[in-house]
Parts: C-alpha cells; sequence; structure tokens
C-alpha cells in the first residue's frame, strides 16, 4: 500500500481513485463493511481504491487535555488497511489551519482537484469541514455538479447494536476482551519495537520483552492472556502486564510481555501483541515476593485460557 504522507506530496499520478474518509481507529468490522464496499467500486471503475485519514485525529486535535483513547497507533493502522488490501493511504495533518477549512473547500480543492474523486465512499454519520459543515446531502449536490458519485453506507450491526470504535473502547476498558474481539473481527492488537527495560522481571524469573504503547491514552490496564508474534517469532502463548507498575513506583505506561518457553533475545524487534482475556486488574503489591506469587497465579491462569482456546479451535475446525 502506498502512503501519502501530507496534501504536499500527492502527485498528478494521484488523481482519479475511489475514496473513503474517516478515522478508522481500530479497523473494526464496521470499518471493514466500508472497505468491501471501496473495493467493489474500485473494482468496478478500474481506479486505485484511497483511504483518507487524519493525524492527530480532530478528537485529539480539539480535545486537548481529554481524548479517546487509541485503538490503533499510526503504524498498527496502516498495516491493518494494507492488510484488507488498500491501495493508497493519504495521511492529512490535521493543524489549526486545516481545522478552518470550509466544507466546500475541503471538496473542491481536495476531492476533486487534487485526488479526482470518481466515485467517494462514506459512514452513515460522516461530517466534515469547518464547525462539521458538510454532510451527505452537501457531497451529493456536488457530485452531480462535479462528475463523481457518493455512497452513504448503512450503520453496521451485531445482535442489534452499532460497531463502532467507541463501543469497542468500553468494552476494553470493561476488560471485555471476548467481545471487543468479535467487533473487531480479530483480537485487538498492540504493536511496537521491543526496548531494554530495568530487568526486575528476569531477576523475579519472569523476563519480558517490553514495548512503550505509543498512545498519549491507553484502551487497557492490567494483566492478560495475550499471543505474541513477529521478527521471525512464530505466535507463542504469552502473560502480558500494561500498565505504570506501581509495585516498583513506575511513572510511564509500559506493555510488558512474558513469552511462555522462551529463551531467545527479542531486543530490537518489532511484534505484535494479541490480547486474549483479561486476568485482573493492575495493582500494588506490598512486596517483589508477593508480587511474584501473584505473576505465578497469573501465568498458570494464562496458559489455561490460552490452551483452552486452542482445543476449541481444533475441535471447530474437525467439525467443519
Amino acid at each position: 500500500m502506498e502512503l501519502i504522507r501530507g496534501l504536499h506530496n500527492l502527485r498528478s499520478r494521484h488523481r482519479g481513485c475511489v475514496a473513503t474518509v474517516g478515522n478508522f481507529d481500530g479497523v473494526h468490522l464496521g470499518h471493514r463493511a466500508v472497505l468491501a464496499r471501496l473495493f467493489e467500486k474500485s473494482a468496478a471503475y478500474d481506479l486505485p481504491s484511497l483511504v483518507m485519514v487524519f493525524e492527530p485525529t480532530p478528537q485529539e486535535f480539539f480535545g486537548r487535555g481529554e481524548v479517546p483513547a487509541r485503538l490503533t497507533r499510526f503504524r498498527e493502522k496502516y498495516e491493518a488497511l494494507a492488510a484488507a488490501g488498500v491501495d493508497r493511504m493519504l495521511c492529512i495533518r490535521f493543524d489549526l489551519e486545516y481545522s478552518r477549512l470550509p466544507a466546500e473547500q475541503f471538496v473542491s480543492d481536495l476531492l476533486v482537484e487534487a485526488l479526482g474523486v470518481r466515485y467517494l465512499v462514506v459512514g452513515d454519520d460522516f461530517r466534515f469541514g469547518h464547525g462539521r459543515g458538510g454532510d451527505f446531502a452537501m457531497l451529493e449536490a456536488r457530485g452531480k455538479r462535479d462528475n463523481f458519485e457518493v455512497e452513504n453506507t448503512p450503520t453496521f450491526e451485531i445482535d442489534g447494536e452499532r460497531v463502532s470504535s467507541s463501543r469497542i473502547r468500553l468494552l476494553l476498558l470493561d476488560g471485555k476482551i471476548g467481545a471487543a474481539n468479535r467487533l473487531l473481527g480479530r483480537p485487538y492488537r498492540m504493536s511496537g519495537r521491543i526496548v531494554p527495560g530495568r530487568r526486575l522481571g528476569r531477576e523475579l524469573g519472569y523476563p519480558t520483552a517490553n514495548i512503550r504503547p505509543g498512545r498519549r491514552v491507553l484502551a487497557l490496564h492490567g494483566v492478560y492472556a495475550v499471543r505474541i508474534e513477529g521478527a521471525g517469532l512464530e505466535p507463542r502463548d504469552a502473560v502480558a502486564s500494561i500498565g505504570t507498575r506501581p509495585t516498583i513506583d513506575g511513572d510511564t505506561a509500559l506493555l510488558e510481555v512474558h513469552v511462555f518457553n522462551f529463551d531467545g533475545d527479542l531486543y530490537g524487534q518489532h511484534v505484535h501483541v494479541d490480547f486474549v482475556a483479561k486476568l485482573r486488574d493492575e495493582q500494588r503489591f506490598d512486596s517483589l515476593q508477593a508480587l511474584t506469587e501473584q505473576m505465578d497465579r497469573d501465568a498458570d491462569e494464562a496458559r489455561q485460557i490460552l490452551t483452552a482456546q486452542i482445543d476449541q479451535a481444533e475441535l471447530t475446525s474437525r467439525q467443519d
């Protein structure tokens, strides 16, 4: 997938496309329904598919101190969209100047002149431009004038409830990992490069691969049963803690992953961590011994959950 960083990197060869616009945080099943229509129209028009996103997101820009948790950091979003089959991703820097861009100018300057959009797929709640002044009716009217079509995709629901990034955030915060994964259509994933830590885990018998989450606000905190893969590492069962490590007076968030039955070196490698189930909340212990005893219980519980999931998957596969 081609990544276009900023409007200044748009070239004449980028004119002519089938496009969609949004945050795509999580690239969940609702987003994938939009992408499915994008791909259908891309094939019908024989034009590249393009997803337009913003960094920072408008919510982060306007929210200042209070912003929603990110489901996916930029690289994770890029990887998910690329894996889905998108041809191009246009990332626009959302700043004060851009936030003041009138909706009509957004259509004229960007959709029509810069991109030459032939077909635009948007979600049912799509609003754009200064003061969120643009809507589907405006896009329809401009499409008739400027020779592009626009489609408003219906709400994607599971069990009668709308699939949305905000709903997934709430489920993750509540520890309902299975329910969140169902709406995502895959395990919730955090990715990053392994960085050196204090090596306290190794001293306690639980060496960890440490990842900086790279988010202003985390969607989850606590201890989890997970799987880790990447950098030539096949998916491996593991137990992970994400938070500020109160027992050792930590002050920055860190994702620490203990990989079962593994003694290799992952420093500097880029890996993916898939969350399967929450075990407990993060807590402070009175001593390192008490922490170690709890880590023993966490590891045992994680192994049981992950083994049971594999057994169930194999049973389902045989039945199919």
